[in-house]
């Protein structure tokens, strides 16, 4: 049997990380609706793998905040309220305001847009963001989903600091979960969703730091108030 740091060790990390990511994947569709109850039996045998990578995957998530653990009946998908997705984006938008102070003031990083290593990650950042664009655009929230957690990912990746950029991309991933249960009401979803990935990264990248927290307050209230309308419906 391989030792620590083995073959062995490396696929069951491989594995709990996939199981993880498939049943986050799983929350952010609406196939597994909020207040869901499951066990680790019960997934294990849907992906065909044994228990221990399971139980692992889903104490990640519920570290999270995707998933609840409960001792005696498993694991249940976390329902958030209006109350919850408001305190959601309060903290992405204070997150994201810092790592914006940041991109403006902080010369000591070297961050140059015309250092090649700096000009390909925003070229890649703006890809994403044209891509997430297009999906809100057409009204496609599975794949708006994707590429929105890619794009925040990416973006918080040029700020330096990974700890930020961790947080931020749980925060988005949480403040998804919550919006699915009750975007996924609405047959078309053209016009609803927000699409401002890539004026957002025209003003970053000039600099413009005032512009740039125009667009994050105006998606913030948009999203809060199309939330807290759907929820009273």
């Amino acid at each position: 049997m391989p030792g620590p740091g083995g073959n062995g060790s490396v696929t069951r990390s491989t594995l709990r990380q996939q199981i993880a990511d498939a049943l986050r994947d799983e929350v952010l569709a609406g196939r597994l609706q909020a207040g869901r109850e499951f066990t680790v039996k019960e997934i294990a045998e849907q992906y065909g793998v044994s228990a221990t990578p399971v139980r692992e995957a889903l104490v990640d998530l519920s570290a999270q905040g995707l998933l609840e653990a409960d001792q005696h009946r498993g694991f249940r998908v976390h329902e958030y309220s209006v109350d919850d997705f408001r305190g959601i984006v309060e903290a992405r938008s204070l997150v994201t305001n810092g790592m914006f102070q940041v991109l403006a003031t902080d010369t000591a990083r070297h961050r140059d847009p015309d250092d090649p290593q700096v000009h390909a990650a925003v070229v890649g950042v703006r890809r994403r963001a044209e891509e997430a664009q297009r999906a809100a655009t057409a009204g496609d929230l599975t794949v708006l989903i994707g590429y929105d957690l890619r794009f925040w990912r990416e973006l918080g990746a040029l700020f330096g600091n990974p700890y930020l950029s961790d947080f931020l991309h749980r925060l988005r991933v949480q403040s998804w979960v919550c919006a699915v249960q009750h975007l996924r009401h609405i047959d078309d979803l053209r016009g609803h969703l927000w699409c401002g990935h890539t004026d957002l990264v025209d003003a970053l990248m000039r600099r413009d730091l005032s512009k740039a927290r125009s667009i994050i307050a105006d998606h913030d209230a948009g999203s809060l108030a199309l939330i807290e309308r759907l929820a009273a419906e």
